[in-house]
């Protein structure tokens, strides 16, 4: 049995509330987490380590993340095992989410040792006045805070590893609150961490349960940095450290991205392969459970019976079941919860006018698992003839293994249907003629924090859509929380403050030099 606990002020607390933790193939209880532990101190200890980091240059906290990575690396296959047995992660959805974290983990330890030692970030400056002496210039300096991050469910690692590691390289300590539900991946990996004993005392903290104490008590130098629903977004906003206190909030929530196949691109072509293998992979992969998977596929009317039936095929060799086994794709949803909120979105979006084009809602027949057990969902394709009218399609997100055809007529109207999604994490385009990409991109990038391009000369070349590459940022506008994270640099400035610096131009120089 795994024992989930916080570790806070330099030692390992027993929360007061027991919170039962279930392998989602089995439904046998696996674990217990204990939450709610007492929170006296730990911001104070945040603190405290702050000033030991920021004395540090991005180089030696850059090694700190080096030795971090190589240390997590090391424990691959033990946390492989982990996260299939405890999230109910496939061998290869474990390895996206673990390796993902620790490769970011990496990246930003690099971007530690290309900035060397300086302590803050310069922009280009100028002068001021006619006399060049009197000049300008930008510094961006680490803020004197703390960071709270609150991870979503359906990265563990990845999000946990990610958070930490832009932070850390900023010079700010980290107060790490895992979702509870899948929590032993993330208290191991936090094991690990400490036991590593490569970061300062109290610059990572792991907190499990509610963070309403610290939540209360966060001031304008500290941050929130949080991933998951729109609602608990919508109530971090309103908390009162962000309202009156105007501390830094950072959301990535629901996205309803898409995937858009261009009038030019016939089927069997290159191009159109490359679409139908990205769909297949971003509608299963992680049992659907991604923030970044394609929820909406755009295709030309002309075409649409023919490739709902290549979909189709494909989806029909997708296998369903224990995630232990090799022959298995697709494991279970992490929560009895979640395969509730799944049947509850798909009737939604039936109910607002799409139609089941495969999958069976009512059956699912998992391998290597007794009938019955288990939180297992179909693989659902749905149809809206109508995306106009039907609504729901562009504001329900079903997290799981579902996505929803839409047909359109022209570039512009296809356009007009992605941009009803209110603000997307990624949508994805598949093209052959630049007029067309080119219009295709004027149309709809406004709502999307990313986009990725694929036309005949990129194919089998790029990433899937749904992978989030630390070099560019993760976020979106409007539904998709406003925020952005990662972008390689640009994501150190989330803890840091931008000064306008004026003043003896060789005075200001000397002085940025030696931060």
């Amino acid at each position: 049995m795994f024992e989930v606990q916080s570790h806070l002020t330099g030692t390992w607390v027993r929360g007061k509330r027991e919170h039962p933790l279930f392998d989602p193939s089995s439904e046998e209880r696996v674990g217990t987490a204990w939450c709610d532990p007492p929170l006296e101190g730990v911001l104070e200890a945040a603190r405290a380590a702050g000033p030991g980091l920021r004395a540090r240059s991005f180089g030696e906290r850059g090694a700190m993340l080096d030795a971090l990575s190589k240390t997590l690396r090391n424990h691959r296959e033990e946390l492989i095992d982990v996260s299939i047995r405890a999230t109910g992660s496939t061998r290869a959805d474990a390895k996206f989410d673990i390796d993902g974290g620790i490769g970011t983990m990496a990246y930003y330890a690099g971007i530690g040792s290309k900035l060397g030692n300086k302590r803050s970030l310069v922009e280009p400056g100028e002068a001021l006045t006619k006399d060049p002496r009197f000049y300008g210039m930008h510094l961006w300096v680490t803020r004197p805070g703390v960071a709270l991050h609150i991870n979503a469910f359906n990265f563990p690692a990845w999000n946990l590893a990610e958070k930490l590691s832009v932070a850390i390289l900023a010079g700010v300590p980290v107060i790490s609150k895992p979702a509870t539900s899948t929590s032993i991946l993330a208290h191991r990996m936090a094991q690990i961490i400490v036991e590593s004993g490569v970061l300062p005392q109290n610059a990572f903290q792991f907190l499990v349960g509610k963070a309403d104490g610290i939540l209360e008590a966060l001031g304008p130098q500290d941050h929130i940095v949080f991933t998951g629903s729109a609602s608990t977004g919508a109530k971090l906003r309103q908390t009162s450290a962000v309202v009156h206190r105007s501390t830094r909030l950072n959301i990535e929530a629901d996205s309803l991205n898409s995937a858009w196949l261009l009038p030019e691109v016939a089927p069997g072509s290159e191009v159109y392969q490359a679409f139908m293998r990205d769909v297949i992979k971003e509608i299963t992969q992680k049992a659907g459970q991604k923030c970044t998977a394609t929820r909406r596929i755009f295709i030309h009317r002309s075409i649409i019976d023919t490739l709902q039936s290549e979909l189709i095929e494909g989806l029909e060799g997708v296998r369903i079941g224990h995630p232990s086994l090799e022959e298995v794709h697709v494991g279970p949803l992490a929560t009895r919860d979640q395969v509730l909120e799944f049947h509850r979105g798909v009737e939604a979006l039936i109910g607002s006018g799409a139609r089941l084009v495969f999958g069976d809602p009512k059956k699912v027949h998992p391998i290597g698992v007794p009938e019955g057990k288990g939180y297992f969902v179909p693989i659902i394709l749905l149809r809206a003839d109508n995306p106009k009218q039907s609504d729901a399609v562009h504001q329900i997100e079903v997290f799981g293994p579902c996505a929803t055809l839409c047909p359109y007529d022209s570039i512009e109207e296809g356009g007009e249907l992605i941009c009803k999604g209110d603000g997307s994490l990624v949508a994805s385009i598949y093209g052959e003629e630049r007029e067309s990409l080119r219009r295709a991109l004027d149309a709809i990038a406004p709502f999307h924090g990313r986009m990725l391009v694929v036309n005949p000369k990129v194919v089998g070349k790029t990433i899937s859509p749904g992978t989030v590459l630390p070099s560019c940022i993760h976020g979106g506008p409007g539904r998709a929380g406003g925020g952005e994270e990662l972008g390689g640099e640009r994501a150190l400035r989330f803890y840091m403050q931008r000064v306008a610096l004026q003043g003896d131009r060789a005075f200001l120089e000397q002085w940025e030099e030696g931060q």
